[in-house]
């Protein structure tokens, strides 16, 4: 059968999801635990590849197995043999056609910015700390401007296969910045989207930040991402502060 399952990870010690020849990468522990628990190690589909040190709070992934034990017994058996910085969330079965990555039909990125001038020991590891102060609403009136179908090559790092070959345009569906309503030096941007391009979550988080320290204005973000010009949009943030919060399918896809 076909199993969906949704993972949250902490990615600090990890680089990233895909398996590398060099690096302990979040794939490659999950598939240990299964092949731990099914004593086999099938091919897994992951709906991202996600870089180094960036996290997922709900990361689909579906693979293929004989279906012993069942599906919903799966979450407790791998969570038994995984390390403590990765977690399966739930499981289910999905059709035999279903792929995780291609299914997709959009996913919701956060970026979390520790606006102060003192580093939180507790969050050093999943916020990017910015000492100047950030003048939110200017940020958020920068980020409306992102949001339709927009050709994203300014947001694009260099060396983008996707660049390459000139498949830069991409559809965001929304994107919010709001300060944190339990403690208000966090500042969080929230973007959805069809589809992204490689660092573009990043980019854009720091094309926002330049927006909040004055050194740039929203009216400045179209003629940005006409150019297709990198050097015009702002700095590319760690990954530290980037989590891959959702992902979004059709019911109908899902359903067997």
């Amino acid at each position: 059968m076909n199993v969906l399952l949704w993972l949250c990870y902490k990615g600090t010690r990890y680089a990233g999801f895909q398996v590398q020849p060099n690096g302990r990468t979040v794939c490659a522990v999950f598939q240990d635990a299964l092949e731990a628990v099914l004593g086999a190690r099938p091919d897994v589909k992951g709906c991202s590849r996600t870089d180094a040190g960036v996290h997922a709070r709900r990361f689909a992934l579906n693979f293929r197995y004989a279906g012993t034990p069942p599906p919903e017994k799966l979450v407790p058996a791998l969570n038994a043999h995984l390390p403590p910085d990765v977690r399966v969330l739930e499981g289910r079965r999905v059709p035999d056609g279903f792929h995780a990555r291609y299914a997709a039909h959009a996913k919701t990125y956060a970026y979390y910015l520790l606006n102060s001038r003192i580093e939180d020991p507790f969050t050093a590891d999943v916020a990017y700390r910015i000492a100047a102060p950030l003048d939110v609403p200017a940020m958020q009136a920068a980020a409306q401007q992102m949001v339709g179908t927009h050709d994203f090559a300014a947001l694009c790092a260099a060396g983008s296969s996707a660049a390459a070959h000139g498949d830069t345009v991409r559809t965001v569906t929304a994107c919010t910045v709001q300060r944190g309503a339990r403690d208000a030096r966090y500042i969080v941007i929230r973007v959805t989207a069809d589809g992204y391009l490689y660092n573009m979550v990043r980019i854009l988080a720091g094309t926002l930040v330049e927006a909040g320290r004055g050194k740039l204005a929203a009216g400045d973000i179209p003629a940005i991402l006409q150019s297709r010009d990198r050097h015009r949009a702002g700095p590319t943030l760690p990954a530290k502060g980037l989590f891959l919060e959702q992902v979004t399918y059709a019911p109908e896809d899902l359903c067997l």
